[in-house]
């Protein structure tokens, strides 16, 4: 049977693997979030030690990656979501065309990533981030930014589609 156009507009021969990735990073993300604030409890604990660089923390962001576009009112936190929502349904149809598994796994960490941040806004009015890395020694110390497991897929998603499109291709094109 073949597929309609409308329909071919949304799916494509790897839009399952790729919906099957986000699927599985949102759930990641979701039971690691719930787990950290009502399992371990997170935010009673304050900041807890896992390795010399490493720490739990738990801070409501609500803005966007890094922290920017901090937005405290309910206008701002629905249109920092309406974004989000515009965001997942362009990479959506970026996925339906995707002809490479890597892309298609990249979009799909993308969009699960995105999805679970906009859970924890709906949810929380914020996205719980939690990893606090950092280096300290005698003279200087540095603290990255705190982040969560949605952000990591989304970190990674990116660089593989850069990999893919700056790297991957020129051992493909060899004559």
């Amino acid at each position: 049977m073949a597929i309609q156009a409308p329909t071919r507009f949304l799916w494509g021969p790897l839009t399952g693997a790729g919906l099957a990735t986000a699927a599985a990073c949102t759930v990641a993300d979701q039971a690691l979030k719930l787990w950290l604030l009502f399992g371990f409890d997170l935010g009673d604990k304050g900041r807890v030690p896992v390795t010399p660089f490493l720490d739990l923390i738990l801070i409501w962001n609500k803005g966007i990656s890094y922290g920017l576009f901090q937005q405290d009112s309910a206008l701002g936190q629905w249109a920092l979501f309406s974004v989000k929502v515009i965001a997942v349904a362009l990479l959506w149809i970026w996925l339906a065309r995707a002809e490479t598994r890597l892309t298609a796994l990249s979009l799909g960490l993308i969009v699960g990533g995105a999805i679970g941040n906009a859970i924890d806004q709906v949810l929380h009015g914020a996205v719980a981030d939690f990893v606090l890395l950092h280096l300290t020694t005698a003279s200087w110390s540095f603290r990255w930014y705190v982040f969560n497991l949605a952000d990591v897929a989304i970190v990674a998603g990116v660089a593989a589609l850069l990999y893919e499109s700056l790297l991957a291709g020129r051992a493909v094109k060899a004559p």
